[in-house]
């Protein structure tokens, strides 16, 4: 289900999309035999969240002829949508090109190399980025209901830290003060995130990358699909990719999410995680202070109950909201529908929103 190439949208770089400069002489993609090094990946996952990006990450990390990045979301080509607190960042991620490199560096001479970074979908900038970098890349996009994408998108925002408000209705009505650098949450990593109706601009985005890759060089998936058949849609790719499809992928079903029920015990435990950590890299007092110092996941019994106090199942979603939410998009829908050639008004029910 590759996109057809239509339109200019925004694509070309600029001073914003530039890679930047490698800290070796050695050529960007080509293979480093000595140190097993590959240079850029061969093809890229680039979102949308909340639309399957993790559970093909995973599926085809079981397969021998590829290899994806340990790190799941590198984030290299859309800087401006990283944290802005590298301190509460729990893994360090690639700054310079020689640093994104090394994430493919275990790869076999014959593997194909991937990595997943749902971000670059909605970066302005990460298509042109990719394309300076890596031209004949392979790109894979995922597309969810938008009414649901949201809804999901949002108890994630929340688990993250990125939103602190609860109720996901009252949360889009932020919007606005948002968009103008008001009611920012203090903790919010990626601000940009907070601004929900921005996601779901589907041709635009897609357009981005039809600009600078040719059209057999992207697939665009649909995460109802996905979620259907694992296996039919990880065959699909396999194809594109051109490796073998005939090898058997475990399906994988990811963690379903839970409603936080207290976001003070929530940011409580981030507090905590990130004393420790500091603890743990600090010298020999705070080192011994750090091993000694109980934490809620020490003890099972305890864990439980702390999750039980943070966590609630999810109540069902407000059905008027969502009514709501879909009639506002439809016109999206209906685009990205005449876009890609397929029904997606039908397959997403926008056909009985009356």
């Amino acid at each position: 289900m590759a996109a057809n190439q239509s339109g200019s949208g925004g694509g070309s770089a600029n001073s914003q999309s530039t890679v930047p400069q490698v800290t070796s002489s050695r050529p960007r993609t080509a293979p480093d035999v000595a140190t097993g090094r590959r240079g850029a990946p061969d093809f890229y996952i680039v979102g949308h969240e909340k639309c399957g990006t993790t559970a093909l990450h995973l599926m085809l990390s079981q397969h021998p002829q590829i290899f994806m990045s340990e790190i799941k979301e590198p984030r290299f080509f859309a800087r401006e949508l990283r944290s802005r607190f590298v301190a509460l960042g729990m893994r360090e991620l690639p700054e310079t090109l020689d640093e994104y490199f090394a994430l493919f560096a275990g790869a076999a001479p014959d593997q194909c190399t991937g990595e997943a970074s749902p971000t670059y979908l909605r970066s302005h900038f990460a298509a042109a980025r990719i394309a300076e970098l890596r031209p004949d890349a392979r790109i894979i996009a995922l597309l969810r209901e938008p009414a649901s994408f949201l809804r999901s998108f949002h108890l994630q925002a929340v688990n993250n830290h990125v939103e602190s408000e609860k109720n996901f209705g009252k949360a889009l009505a932020l919007e606005p003060a948002r968009r103008s650098g008001r009611r920012i949450p203090p903790l919010s990593q990626a601000p940009p995130a907070l601004l929900y109706s921005d996601h779901i601009r589907y041709v635009e985005q897609l357009r981005r990358y039809e600009a600078v890759f040719p059209p057999e060089q992207i697939l665009v998936l649909i995460y109802e699909d996905f979620r259907r058949d694992n296996a039919t849609t990880v065959r699909e790719v396999l194809r594109f990719l051109q490796v073998d499809d005939d090898l058997s992928i475990e399906s994988t079903e990811t963690q379903r999410l839970q409603a936080v029920r207290s976001l003070i015990l929530l940011r409580t435990g981030l507090a905590l995680s990130v004393m420790r950590r500091k603890a743990a890299a600090g010298g020999p007092l705070l080192k011994a202070l750090n091993s000694i110092t109980p934490t809620p996941t020490s003890n099972e019994r305890f864990r439980t109950l702390w999750r039980n106090a943070i966590y609630a199942e999810q109540s069902p979603p407000d059905e008027s909201l969502m009514l709501a939410l879909r009639r506002r998009f439809r016109p999206e829908v209906e685009a990205v529908s005449e876009h890609l050639g397929r029904d997606l008004i039908t397959l997403w029910g926008y056909d009985r929103l009356d």
